[in-house]
């Protein structure tokens, strides 16, 4: 089969190689094997191939930490699932291996590049508001990096919950992305101080709950524009600076600093994996959610695409489609 190769680390458009004779991976107990319909580009999947992120197969590997796939054989055979590929087989070839047991339905109200979007992104928005931060109906939510894959899932479903969303985008394009998403103020942070912004919209009181996958200057304005018994739920670090906090600042204004690890629900609560689509795929089915795909590409374009990513210059998702 074909297949994108790591064989050495690096910037992915310079060390993904597209290789022409891949061996099919071979299902083991308990795994499905899928041909891929799709599979989103998430910023993990730059990391991993720089050998920046928690996981490092070993070389070489194939990237790709999300599909939608179709059961290849087997009695399950054409079923359409969504989740996470079985590592070094990642979602960027032709055929892939889900963990059965963590394997989901494909939504029939999304077609296969937006289901593929919707597993990491809206589960990890999910865990995170509703999990970590109990985001209730009323309360403001400030969205960091709201264009961005994971973002603009914390834009839907903050709506979804009845909750006032506050988006900071990078650009113009990045955020007329996020008032299409139904944001109610949208803050281009190359304009304008989304602190300012923040507080304004507030009357001074602030954020009641902070979503950022971004670190760094993101965290740090943050701080100073959450409000009292606010949530700053910490999701990651693409500005690639991993702030450290002042926890006496904490202590002062009487926030929370909340980490989100989706992944380690797989393994610590994975009913509340399932409960959790479920409730996305009903949200979808209704059109409350709709994964953004900016860009759809073939298998030979997967090495482009996880490069715009890691330079920040996609939109939403971009989604590798399977020939």
């Amino acid at each position: 089969m074909r297949a994108w190769q790591v064989e050495e680390l690096g910037e992915p458009a310079a060390v993904l190689r597209l290789a022409e004779d891949v061996p099919r991976p071979a299902p083991g107990p308990g795994q499905l094997l899928v041909r891929v319909r799709a599979a989103a580009v998430n910023f993990p999947d730059a990391l991993m191939v720089r050998g920046q992120y928690q996981v490092r197969p070993p070389l070489p590997f194939t990237p790709g930490v999300e599909l939608c796939g179709e059961v290849a054989d087997g009695p399950r055979r054409g079923e359409r699932l969504i989740g996470n590929p079985v590592l070094p087989n990642g979602a960027f070839a032709e055929y892939a291996l889900l963990d059965a047991a963590a394997a989901f339905p494909a939504p029939e109200a999304l077609d296969d590049a937006e289901a593929a979007a919707l597993h990491i992104g809206y589960q990890t928005a999910w865990f995170a508001l509703h999990r970590r931060a109990r985001l209730r109906a009323g309360e403001t939510l400030l969205v960091h990096a709201a264009a961005g894959g994971v973002g603009s899932a914390a834009v839907q479903l903050g709506r979804a919950a009845g909750a006032r969303v506050i988006a900071v985008a990078g650009g113009a394009a990045k955020a007329e992305a996020a008032r299409a998403l139904g944001a109610d103020l949208v803050v281009d942070r190359t304009e304008r101080d989304f602190v300012a912004a923040v507080k304004e919209a507030t009357d001074g009181r602030g954020a009641d709950v902070v979503f950022d996958p971004v670190g760094g200057a993101a965290y740090t304005g943050s701080t100073k524009c959450v409000a009292f018994e606010g949530r700053i739920v910490v999701v990651g670090f693409a500005a690639g600076q991993v702030p450290a906090p002042a926890l006496n600042h904490a202590l002062v204004k009487n926030y929370s600093i909340l980490g989100l690890h989706w992944g380690l629900y797989n393994t610590h609560d994975p009913r509340a994996v399932r409960a959790a689509h479920d409730e996305l795929t009903a949200l979808a089915a209704k059109g409350t959610v709709r994964p953004l795909v900016s860009d759809r590409v073939p298998l030979a374009g997967a090495a482009t695409a996880v490069q715009r990513v890691a330079d920040g210059l996609s939109t939403g998702r971009i989604a590798v489609l399977g020939d």
